[in-house]
Protein backbone atom coordinates (compact mmCIF):
# COMPACT_ATOMS: atom_id res chain seq x y z
CA UNK A 1 0.00 0.00 0.00
CA UNK A 2 1.51 3.34 -1.09
CA UNK A 3 2.96 5.62 2.11
CA UNK A 4 1.98 9.05 2.77
CA UNK A 5 4.69 9.85 5.77
CA UNK A 6 3.57 13.79 6.61
CA UNK A 7 0.33 12.78 6.25
CA UNK A 8 -1.84 10.69 8.83
CA UNK A 9 -4.20 9.53 6.20
CA UNK A 10 -6.62 6.06 6.93
CA UNK A 11 -5.23 2.64 5.41
CA UNK A 12 -9.13 2.36 4.22
CA UNK A 13 -8.93 5.53 2.28
CA UNK A 14 -5.62 4.79 0.93
CA UNK A 15 -6.50 1.26 0.04
CA UNK A 16 -9.57 2.93 -2.09
CA UNK A 17 -7.30 5.38 -3.32
CA UNK A 18 -4.98 2.78 -4.97
CA UNK A 19 -8.07 0.82 -6.55
CA UNK A 20 -9.33 4.18 -7.72
CA UNK A 21 -5.80 4.79 -9.51
CA UNK A 22 -5.91 1.10 -11.08
CA UNK A 23 -9.44 1.92 -12.48
CA UNK A 24 -8.89 5.29 -13.85
CA UNK A 25 -5.79 4.50 -16.06
CA UNK A 26 -7.73 4.47 -19.20
CA UNK A 27 -9.16 8.22 -17.95
CA UNK A 28 -5.87 9.28 -16.97
CA UNK A 29 -4.55 7.57 -20.29
CA UNK A 30 -6.58 9.80 -22.43
CA UNK A 31 -6.48 13.08 -20.73
CA UNK A 32 -3.15 12.81 -21.08
CA UNK A 33 -3.25 12.31 -24.89
CA UNK A 34 -4.98 15.53 -25.18
CA UNK A 35 -2.41 17.60 -22.89
CA UNK A 36 0.34 15.94 -24.61
CA UNK A 37 -1.88 17.64 -28.07
CA UNK A 38 -2.52 20.87 -26.75
CA UNK A 39 1.11 21.29 -25.06
CA UNK A 40 2.57 21.07 -28.72
CA UNK A 41 -0.05 23.07 -30.41
CA UNK A 42 1.24 25.87 -27.78
CA UNK A 43 4.73 25.35 -28.75
CA UNK A 44 3.81 26.23 -32.36
CA UNK A 45 1.44 28.96 -31.50
CA UNK A 46 4.65 30.70 -29.65
CA UNK A 47 6.67 29.95 -32.46
CA UNK A 48 4.63 31.10 -35.01
CA UNK A 49 4.31 34.58 -32.97
CA UNK A 50 7.73 34.76 -32.99
CA UNK A 51 7.89 35.17 -28.86
CA UNK A 52 11.73 36.48 -28.06
CA UNK A 53 13.05 37.40 -24.72
CA UNK A 54 13.32 41.01 -25.60
CA UNK A 55 9.61 41.47 -25.14
CA UNK A 56 9.21 40.95 -21.60
CA UNK A 57 9.96 44.25 -20.42
CA UNK A 58 6.80 45.39 -20.31
CA UNK A 59 5.61 49.01 -20.05
CA UNK A 60 4.05 51.53 -18.23
CA UNK A 61 2.27 55.25 -19.04
CA UNK A 62 0.14 54.52 -22.05
CA UNK A 63 2.07 51.37 -22.89
CA UNK A 64 1.92 52.91 -26.63
CA UNK A 65 4.00 49.83 -29.03
CA UNK A 66 4.14 47.50 -26.34
CA UNK A 67 5.08 44.99 -28.33
CA UNK A 68 4.88 42.07 -25.55
CA UNK A 69 0.79 42.50 -25.05
CA UNK A 70 0.64 42.19 -29.24
CA UNK A 71 2.41 39.41 -29.50
CA UNK A 72 0.69 37.65 -26.37
CA UNK A 73 -2.68 38.19 -28.26
CA UNK A 74 -1.00 37.32 -31.33
CA UNK A 75 0.08 33.52 -29.49
CA UNK A 76 -3.80 33.44 -28.02
CA UNK A 77 -4.93 33.70 -32.01
CA UNK A 78 -2.98 30.62 -32.58
CA UNK A 79 -3.59 28.64 -29.85
CA UNK A 80 -7.39 29.54 -30.23
CA UNK A 81 -7.91 29.36 -34.13
CA UNK A 82 -9.07 32.85 -34.02
CA UNK A 83 -8.88 35.90 -35.62
CA UNK A 84 -7.84 37.79 -33.12
CA UNK A 85 -8.00 37.97 -29.27
CA UNK A 86 -7.62 40.91 -26.56
CA UNK A 87 -5.31 39.46 -23.63
CA UNK A 88 -4.87 42.07 -20.66
CA UNK A 89 -4.10 42.30 -16.89
CA UNK A 90 -6.36 44.22 -16.17
CA UNK A 91 -9.37 42.03 -16.27
CA UNK A 92 -10.16 42.02 -12.76
CA UNK A 93 -11.79 38.36 -13.43
CA UNK A 94 -14.16 36.28 -16.11
CA UNK A 95 -17.28 38.06 -15.07
CA UNK A 96 -14.94 41.48 -15.94
CA UNK A 97 -14.04 39.89 -19.38
CA UNK A 98 -17.53 38.77 -20.40
CA UNK A 99 -18.83 41.77 -19.35
CA UNK A 100 -17.04 43.72 -21.44
CA UNK A 101 -17.36 41.39 -24.31
CA UNK A 102 -21.31 41.85 -24.17
CA UNK A 103 -21.22 45.52 -24.20
CA UNK A 104 -18.82 45.91 -26.68
CA UNK A 105 -20.67 44.28 -29.18
CA UNK A 106 -24.70 44.69 -27.74
CA UNK A 107 -26.11 47.65 -28.64
CA UNK A 108 -29.55 49.48 -27.16
CA UNK A 109 -32.57 47.64 -28.53
CA UNK A 110 -30.55 44.18 -29.09
CA UNK A 111 -31.78 40.45 -27.86
CA UNK A 112 -29.20 38.75 -26.08
CA UNK A 113 -30.84 35.10 -25.96
CA UNK A 114 -29.01 32.99 -23.66
CA UNK A 115 -29.69 28.80 -24.72
CA UNK A 116 -28.32 27.09 -21.71
CA UNK A 117 -30.78 28.17 -19.60
CA UNK A 118 -30.19 30.84 -16.12
CA UNK A 119 -26.46 32.00 -16.29
CA UNK A 120 -23.81 31.40 -13.83
CA UNK A 121 -24.61 33.67 -10.99
CA UNK A 122 -22.24 36.80 -10.72
CA UNK A 123 -23.65 37.35 -14.39
CA UNK A 124 -27.18 37.59 -13.53
CA UNK A 125 -26.20 40.66 -11.93
CA UNK A 126 -24.62 42.50 -15.22
CA UNK A 127 -27.60 41.14 -17.06
CA UNK A 128 -30.08 42.67 -14.46
CA UNK A 129 -31.69 39.63 -13.68
CA UNK A 130 -30.52 40.29 -9.99
CA UNK A 131 -29.30 43.64 -8.17
CA UNK A 132 -30.25 47.05 -7.87
CA UNK A 133 -29.43 47.34 -11.96
CA UNK A 134 -27.54 50.12 -11.71
CA UNK A 135 -25.56 49.87 -14.97
CA UNK A 136 -26.51 46.88 -16.16
CA UNK A 137 -27.99 45.54 -19.71
CA UNK A 138 -31.36 45.74 -18.81
CA UNK A 139 -30.95 49.39 -17.76
CA UNK A 140 -29.18 49.91 -21.18
CA UNK A 141 -32.12 48.94 -22.87
CA UNK A 142 -30.86 45.29 -24.15
CA UNK A 143 -33.57 42.83 -23.65
CA UNK A 144 -32.62 38.95 -22.22
CA UNK A 145 -34.29 35.91 -23.13
CA UNK A 146 -33.94 32.47 -22.16
CA UNK A 147 -34.15 28.80 -23.65
CA UNK A 148 -34.07 26.20 -21.15
CA UNK A 149 -31.95 23.46 -20.62
CA UNK A 150 -33.87 20.22 -21.04
CA UNK A 151 -34.61 17.92 -18.45
CA UNK A 152 -31.55 16.32 -18.69
CA UNK A 153 -28.93 18.99 -18.22
CA UNK A 154 -28.45 19.28 -22.48
CA UNK A 155 -29.47 21.68 -24.62
CA UNK A 156 -32.89 22.11 -25.97
CA UNK A 157 -31.59 22.46 -30.03
CA UNK A 158 -35.62 22.47 -30.99
CA UNK A 159 -36.00 25.50 -28.67
CA UNK A 160 -32.97 27.16 -29.62
CA UNK A 161 -33.98 26.73 -33.48
CA UNK A 162 -37.55 28.47 -32.40
CA UNK A 163 -36.62 31.27 -30.11
CA UNK A 164 -33.44 32.41 -32.42
CA UNK A 165 -35.44 35.28 -34.83
CA UNK A 166 -34.30 38.16 -36.99
CA UNK A 167 -34.57 40.54 -33.70
CA UNK A 168 -31.70 37.66 -31.87
CA UNK A 169 -28.82 40.13 -32.04
CA UNK A 170 -26.40 37.43 -29.29
CA UNK A 171 -27.00 33.55 -29.03
CA UNK A 172 -24.98 33.40 -25.32
CA UNK A 173 -23.61 29.47 -24.22
CA UNK A 174 -22.10 28.98 -20.69
CA UNK A 175 -20.14 25.83 -21.82
CA UNK A 176 -19.40 24.93 -18.04
CA UNK A 177 -22.03 23.84 -15.50
CA UNK A 178 -21.40 26.58 -13.16
CA UNK A 179 -23.05 25.82 -9.62
CA UNK A 180 -25.54 22.94 -11.33
CA UNK A 181 -25.41 19.34 -12.08
CA UNK A 182 -25.90 19.85 -16.20
CA UNK A 183 -23.06 18.70 -18.25
CA UNK A 184 -20.99 21.13 -19.39
CA UNK A 185 -21.02 21.55 -23.24
CA UNK A 186 -18.39 19.96 -25.98
CA UNK A 187 -17.30 21.85 -28.65
CA UNK A 188 -19.35 19.73 -30.92
CA UNK A 189 -22.56 21.04 -29.14
CA UNK A 190 -21.38 24.21 -29.16
CA UNK A 191 -20.94 23.95 -32.82
CA UNK A 192 -24.53 22.52 -33.21
CA UNK A 193 -25.94 25.41 -31.38
CA UNK A 194 -24.50 27.89 -33.73
CA UNK A 195 -25.18 26.18 -36.55
CA UNK A 196 -29.02 26.37 -35.50
CA UNK A 197 -28.48 29.74 -34.74
CA UNK A 198 -26.70 31.08 -38.26
CA UNK A 199 -29.08 28.64 -40.17
CA UNK A 200 -32.14 31.33 -38.50
CA UNK A 201 -29.99 34.53 -38.02
CA UNK A 202 -26.86 34.74 -40.06
CA UNK A 203 -25.77 38.09 -38.72
CA UNK A 204 -26.22 37.07 -34.80
CA UNK A 205 -23.22 36.57 -32.82
CA UNK A 206 -22.55 33.39 -31.40
CA UNK A 207 -20.67 34.30 -27.93
CA UNK A 208 -19.07 31.59 -25.41
CA UNK A 209 -18.23 32.15 -21.74
CA UNK A 210 -15.61 29.38 -21.82
CA UNK A 211 -14.62 29.91 -18.57
CA UNK A 212 -13.05 25.99 -17.17
CA UNK A 213 -13.39 24.49 -20.82
CA UNK A 214 -9.47 26.37 -22.57
CA UNK A 215 -7.89 23.17 -23.39
CA UNK A 216 -9.23 20.33 -22.33
CA UNK A 217 -9.89 18.82 -26.09
CA UNK A 218 -8.20 19.56 -28.92
CA UNK A 219 -9.74 22.24 -30.35
CA UNK A 220 -11.79 25.59 -29.04
CA UNK A 221 -15.59 27.03 -29.65
CA UNK A 222 -13.92 30.12 -31.78
CA UNK A 223 -12.65 26.57 -34.28
CA UNK A 224 -16.53 25.61 -34.20
CA UNK A 225 -18.57 28.32 -35.07
CA UNK A 226 -18.35 31.15 -31.76
CA UNK A 227 -17.95 34.22 -32.86
CA UNK A 228 -16.49 35.17 -29.78
CA UNK A 229 -15.45 34.04 -26.24
CA UNK A 230 -13.91 34.74 -23.11
CA UNK A 231 -12.68 33.89 -19.81
CA UNK A 232 -10.04 34.31 -16.97
CA UNK A 233 -6.23 34.08 -16.36
CA UNK A 234 -6.57 32.40 -13.01
CA UNK A 235 -8.49 29.82 -14.63
CA UNK A 236 -7.49 27.20 -17.29
CA UNK A 237 -5.41 29.66 -19.73
CA UNK A 238 -2.82 31.37 -16.74
CA UNK A 239 -1.46 27.79 -16.07
CA UNK A 240 -1.23 28.45 -12.63
CA UNK A 241 1.45 31.46 -12.82
CA UNK A 242 -0.98 34.35 -14.45
CA UNK A 243 -1.54 36.21 -11.38
CA UNK A 244 -4.48 38.17 -12.82
CA UNK A 245 -6.22 39.09 -16.15
CA UNK A 246 -8.60 37.68 -18.93
CA UNK A 247 -9.04 37.29 -22.65
CA UNK A 248 -11.72 37.67 -25.42
CA UNK A 249 -11.28 35.90 -28.83
CA UNK A 250 -12.58 35.44 -31.88
CA UNK A 251 -13.80 37.45 -34.84
CA UNK A 252 -11.54 40.70 -35.66
CA UNK A 253 -14.05 42.98 -35.97
CA UNK A 254 -15.59 42.12 -32.90
CA UNK A 255 -12.66 41.93 -30.41
CA UNK A 256 -11.60 45.31 -31.66
CA UNK A 257 -15.15 46.54 -30.43
CA UNK A 258 -14.54 44.86 -27.18
CA UNK A 259 -11.42 46.61 -27.06
CA UNK A 260 -13.04 50.20 -27.36
CA UNK A 261 -15.32 48.98 -24.28
CA UNK A 262 -12.21 47.94 -22.31
CA UNK A 263 -10.50 51.21 -23.11
CA UNK A 264 -11.66 54.02 -25.16
CA UNK A 265 -13.17 54.04 -28.92
CA UNK A 266 -10.99 54.68 -31.20
CA UNK A 267 -7.99 53.69 -29.09
CA UNK A 268 -8.81 50.25 -28.35
CA UNK A 269 -5.67 47.56 -28.63
CA UNK A 270 -3.52 50.32 -29.02
CA UNK A 271 -3.14 51.59 -25.13
CA UNK A 272 -2.82 49.67 -22.35
CA UNK A 273 0.47 49.36 -20.22
CA UNK A 274 1.59 45.96 -19.06
CA UNK A 275 3.39 46.89 -15.71
CA UNK A 276 5.99 44.08 -15.37
CA UNK A 277 3.11 41.20 -15.57
CA UNK A 278 4.29 40.34 -19.54
CA UNK A 279 6.72 37.27 -18.30
CA UNK A 280 4.24 35.90 -15.86
CA UNK A 281 1.17 35.97 -18.63
CA UNK A 282 3.55 34.27 -21.31
CA UNK A 283 4.67 31.57 -18.88
CA UNK A 284 1.65 31.24 -17.80
CA UNK A 285 0.19 30.63 -21.13
CA UNK A 286 2.50 28.13 -22.48
CA UNK A 287 2.45 26.27 -18.68
CA UNK A 288 -1.80 26.08 -19.91
CA UNK A 289 -2.15 23.15 -21.99
CA UNK A 290 0.01 20.90 -19.12
CA UNK A 291 -1.59 22.49 -15.76
CA UNK A 292 -5.05 21.50 -17.31
CA UNK A 293 -4.25 18.36 -18.18
CA UNK A 294 -3.20 17.88 -14.16
CA UNK A 295 -6.71 19.33 -13.43
CA UNK A 296 -8.76 16.89 -15.38
CA UNK A 297 -6.48 14.14 -13.74
CA UNK A 298 -7.13 15.75 -10.10
CA UNK A 299 -10.61 15.69 -11.29
CA UNK A 300 -11.25 11.76 -12.88
CA UNK A 301 -9.54 10.54 -9.47
CA UNK A 302 -11.77 12.58 -7.34
CA UNK A 303 -14.98 11.01 -9.10
CA UNK A 304 -13.51 7.60 -8.71
CA UNK A 305 -12.36 7.74 -4.95
CA UNK A 306 -15.93 9.98 -4.11
CA UNK A 307 -18.23 6.77 -6.20
CA UNK A 308 -16.32 4.35 -4.65
CA UNK A 309 -17.59 5.49 -1.38
CA UNK A 310 -20.80 5.41 -2.68
CA UNK A 311 -21.49 9.35 -3.36
CA UNK A 312 -23.08 10.30 -7.01
CA UNK A 313 -20.57 12.40 -9.26
CA UNK A 314 -20.51 14.22 -12.14
CA UNK A 315 -18.73 13.72 -14.53
CA UNK A 316 -18.01 10.13 -13.66
CA UNK A 317 -14.22 8.58 -13.72
CA UNK A 318 -14.53 7.22 -16.83
CA UNK A 319 -16.72 10.24 -18.92
CA UNK A 320 -15.23 12.45 -21.50
CA UNK A 321 -14.82 15.81 -19.51
CA UNK A 322 -15.64 19.18 -21.18
CA UNK A 323 -14.23 21.60 -18.58
CA UNK A 324 -12.40 20.85 -15.29
CA UNK A 325 -15.16 20.97 -12.74
CA UNK A 326 -16.02 18.20 -10.98
CA UNK A 327 -19.40 17.62 -8.92
CA UNK A 328 -19.68 15.31 -6.17
CA UNK A 329 -23.08 14.96 -4.35
CA UNK A 330 -21.96 14.70 -0.51
CA UNK A 331 -25.64 14.80 0.24
CA UNK A 332 -25.81 16.68 3.87
CA UNK A 333 -23.99 20.60 4.91
CA UNK A 334 -21.72 18.82 7.32
CA UNK A 335 -20.32 16.49 4.75
CA UNK A 336 -20.12 19.36 2.50
CA UNK A 337 -18.27 21.64 4.99
CA UNK A 338 -15.68 19.05 5.85
CA UNK A 339 -14.78 18.50 2.19
CA UNK A 340 -13.89 21.51 1.57
CA UNK A 341 -11.79 21.77 5.31
CA UNK A 342 -9.83 19.01 4.13
CA UNK A 343 -9.11 20.29 0.64
CA UNK A 344 -8.03 23.58 2.38
CA UNK A 345 -5.77 20.64 4.34
CA UNK A 346 -4.25 19.77 1.30
CA UNK A 347 -3.23 23.66 0.02
CA UNK A 348 0.50 24.95 0.07
CA UNK A 349 -1.20 28.15 1.48
CA UNK A 350 -2.65 28.54 4.08
CA UNK A 351 -3.36 24.87 4.75
CA UNK A 352 -3.80 25.94 8.67
CA UNK A 353 -7.03 27.92 7.77
CA UNK A 354 -10.43 26.34 8.51
CA UNK A 355 -12.86 27.49 6.09
CA UNK A 356 -15.68 28.84 7.23
CA UNK A 357 -18.77 29.64 5.01
CA UNK A 358 -20.14 33.17 4.46
CA UNK A 359 -21.69 35.64 2.55
CA UNK A 360 -20.10 36.26 -0.84
CA UNK A 361 -21.38 38.78 -2.87
CA UNK A 362 -23.23 37.78 -6.06
CA UNK A 363 -24.59 34.86 -4.28
CA UNK A 364 -27.95 34.41 -2.40
CA UNK A 365 -27.10 32.14 0.33
CA UNK A 366 -23.84 31.29 1.86
CA UNK A 367 -20.80 29.67 0.15
CA UNK A 368 -17.84 27.96 1.58
CA UNK A 369 -14.54 28.03 -0.51
CA UNK A 370 -11.77 25.72 -0.20
CA UNK A 371 -8.42 27.82 -1.86
CA UNK A 372 -5.27 28.48 -0.29
CA UNK A 373 -3.94 29.20 -3.40
CA UNK A 374 -0.43 31.29 -4.53
CA UNK A 375 -2.83 33.37 -6.84
CA UNK A 376 -5.99 34.74 -4.58
CA UNK A 377 -9.10 32.79 -6.22
CA UNK A 378 -7.19 30.97 -8.82
CA UNK A 379 -9.71 28.07 -9.79
CA UNK A 380 -6.71 26.40 -11.56
CA UNK A 381 -5.30 25.68 -8.15
CA UNK A 382 -6.73 23.06 -6.50
CA UNK A 383 -10.50 24.64 -4.20
CA UNK A 384 -13.39 23.76 -3.96
CA UNK A 385 -16.27 25.72 -3.74
CA UNK A 386 -20.66 25.80 -2.86
CA UNK A 387 -23.04 27.36 -2.10
CA UNK A 388 -25.21 25.99 1.24
CA UNK A 389 -28.10 24.81 -0.58
CA UNK A 390 -30.09 21.53 -1.84
CA UNK A 391 -28.41 19.40 -3.24
CA UNK A 392 -25.31 19.56 -0.63
CA UNK A 393 -22.93 19.19 -3.76
CA UNK A 394 -19.72 20.55 -4.05
CA UNK A 395 -17.56 21.55 -7.09
CA UNK A 396 -13.93 21.14 -7.33
CA UNK A 397 -11.53 22.06 -9.85
CA UNK A 398 -7.68 22.17 -10.17
CA UNK A 399 -4.43 21.23 -8.77
CA UNK A 400 -1.62 22.55 -10.27
CA UNK A 401 -0.51 18.51 -10.07
CA UNK A 402 -1.98 15.81 -10.25
CA UNK A 403 0.47 14.34 -7.07
CA UNK A 404 -1.00 17.02 -4.85
CA UNK A 405 -3.85 17.23 -5.80
CA UNK A 406 -4.94 13.50 -5.68
CA UNK A 407 -3.60 13.97 -1.54
CA UNK A 408 -6.03 17.09 -1.88
CA UNK A 409 -8.80 14.82 -2.37
CA UNK A 410 -7.75 11.74 -0.08
CA UNK A 411 -7.17 14.36 2.80
CA UNK A 412 -10.81 15.27 2.11
CA UNK A 413 -12.11 12.00 2.33
CA UNK A 414 -10.05 11.66 5.69
CA UNK A 415 -11.58 14.94 6.83
CA UNK A 416 -15.52 13.87 6.12
CA UNK A 417 -14.21 10.48 8.18
CA UNK A 418 -12.77 12.46 10.81
CA UNK A 419 -15.83 14.41 11.54
CA UNK A 420 -17.95 11.52 11.26
CA UNK A 421 -19.50 11.86 7.66
CA UNK A 422 -18.24 9.33 5.69
CA UNK A 423 -18.58 5.75 6.26
CA UNK A 424 -16.32 3.16 5.28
Amino acid sequence: MEVYPYFSIDPRILRAGEETMKEAAPALAQIEAVQDYNQQKMLAAFSQAGVSESIFGGSTGYGYDDRGRDKLDEVYCHAFGAEDALVRHNFVCGTHALTVALFGVLRPGDVMLSVTGMPYDTLRSVIGLTGNGNGTLKEWGIEYRQVDLLPDGTPDYEGIREAVDGGVRMVYVQRSRGYSLRPSLFVEEIERIASIAKAKNPDCIVMVDNCYGEFVQKTEPTQHGADLMAGSLIKNPGGGIAPTGGYIAGRKDLVESCSYRLTTPGLGKEVGCTLGTTRELFMGTFHAPHVTGEALKTAAFAAGLFSRFGYDVTPRCDENRADIIQAIQLRTREALVAFCRGVQKGAPVDSFVTPEPWAMPGYDCDVIMAAGAFTLGASIELSADAPLREPFAVWMQGGLNFHSGRLGILLAAQSMLESGELHL
